[in-house]
């Protein structure tokens, strides 16, 4: 079968792919390679500003020409480079060899050899990725974080008087107002948006062991490890990790990971709060006259969109578990098992996007059903008795809790009609009478 919308066998690259498809530049095989390539070509220009002797007569104007090989990489070249692979059956080296036939193309066949010069692959994979990554995520996956963030917190903004009545363990509790519960959420996220702006993107970058060994016995005299830090900094955007093994040593992806994934969490949470809003009517949704809810029910307008968020966070999640708890484990200089895993860093991150797009669909059908909230506060008058034996308590009432909840704990329904006749009862002042007399389900939700 073809490849297509209809027979890829992740939805990710199916069913959802046009609502991700600005992660492939940064996660597909094709910005796999192209990464590599880059990675190459600028360290083949670092070595020349060095530079090292043999590449002392490499015109620098020529620069502009070797950059233009990753900067108008086609997916031609790709499928190439997957040919040359076909070969080798290395991808880092099928690279190499790509690069080098574009070198003889410019007329450098005599500097090829210094194309991937004393490197391993992954001195290509550990920089390429994590620079994949960092520009997936600051110019998709962060902007469409923060456009989410404002918008939960516009609504909160929004319904910040809207008095409401809280539940704690399903019960009726003390009120609240509804925009101070949404905020909560807008405040539990830019906590960890502060978080992930510090994380640090690093990279290993120094020889089959981390030591520039290679580079060392070449070039005895040469600093390597200050042109490491120099080139991975200047050149890529990224921070060098030293010492190393063979490989990255991953702590800080798993740190990235692990901050995207409490994001998702809030975002879940935020999810089955608004599900159960909508469930309590608190929350109606605007209708789209095409929609259908229900294949048998006519009448349904189902929180499809929370629901499909719910969903794909759960699987982001899962998926950012294992990678944060595999990565920073590998035997001894190294096995390969994060070279397979690597290659999945992108279908969370396209989980947490769809799931913020459903978000973001979500919430602008939400419309406030204010009646409905009114209604369950005026339902549930025994939460003023809070209110009212604490004001008893600041007056040395005697037992004021007691009596409060001797009046409210007997399974009849408590009524305002009921607090009056216990408050006009109260062997208090009449100020202080009238001072209880207006505590209500409505005003009775602090500041």
């Amino acid at each position: 079968m073809q490849l297509n919308d209809l027979t890829a066998i992740s939805p990710i690259d199916g069913r959802y792919r046009s609502k991700v498809d600005a992660l492939a530049p940064y996660f597909s095989e094709y910005a796999l390679i192209k990464y590599r390539v880059k990675v190459e070509v600028l360290y083949f220009i670092a070595l020349c500003e060095i530079p090292l002797p043999q590449l002392k007569e490499v015109d620098h104007g020529v620069f502009d020409q070797l950059k233009a090989i990753y900067e108008n990489f086609s997916e031609a070249d790709a499928l190439k480079i997957k040919e040359i692979e076909k070969v080798t059956n290395h991808d880092v080296k099928a690279v190499e060899y790509f690069i080098k036939e574009q070198f003889d193309k410019l007329g450098l066949s005599q500097y090829k050899e210094f194309i991937h010069f004393g490197l391993t692959s992954q001195d290509i994979n550990n920089t390429s990725i994590p620079l994949s990554t960092k520009d997936a995520l600051e110019e998709v996956f962060i902007p469409y974080l923060k456009e989410i963030h404002q918008l939960i917190g516009a609504v909160a903004k929004q319904w910040e008087t809207i008095p409401m009545l809280a539940k704690t363990h399903g019960q009726p509790a003390s009120p609240t107002r509804l925009g101070k519960e949404i905020e909560v959420f807008v405040s539990r996220i830019s906590g960890q948006l502060d978080q992930l702006n510090d994380i640090i993107y690093a990279a290993k970058f120094g020889g089959a062991t981390g030591n520039f060994n290679a580079h060392y016995v070449a070039y005895p005299d040469n600093d390597w490890h200050a042109f490491g830090n120099k080139f991975v900094s200047e050149k890529l955007g990224l921070k060098r990790s030293f010492p190393t093994t063979q490989i990255e040593h991953y702590d800080q992806f798993a740190a990235l990971f692990d901050v995207i994934k409490r994001i998702n969490t809030i975002l879940l949470d935020f999810s089955k709060d608004v599900w159960q809003y909508v469930a309590m009517n608190y929350f109606k949704q605007k209708i789209n006259p095409n929609e259908v809810g229900s294949s048998a029910m006519p009448h349904k307008v189902n929180p499809i969109d929370f629901e499909n968020a719910e969903g794909n966070l759960g699987i982001a999640n899962a998926l950012f578990e294992h990678l944060s708890a595999k990565l920073p484990i590998s035997r001894l200089q190294r096995d390969l098992t994060d070279s397979t895993v690597l290659r999945n860093v992108g279908v969370p991150v396209a989980h947490t996007l769809l799931a913020l797009t459903s978000l973001k669909k979500g919430i602008n059908k939400l419309e406030v059903n204010e009646q409905a909230i009114r209604k369950d506060l005026d339902d549930n008058w025994a939460v003023a008795a809070e209110a009212i034996q604490t004001i008893l308590r600041r007056e040395a009432y005697p037992n004021p809790y007691e009596a409060l909840k001797a009046l409210t704990r007997t399974g009849d329904k408590i009524t305002r009609e009921t607090l009056h006749t216990f408050i006009e009862g109260l062997d208090v002042s009449a100020s202080i009478k009238e001072e209880l007399m207006q505590i209500t389900p409505f005003n009775y939700t602090g500041k």
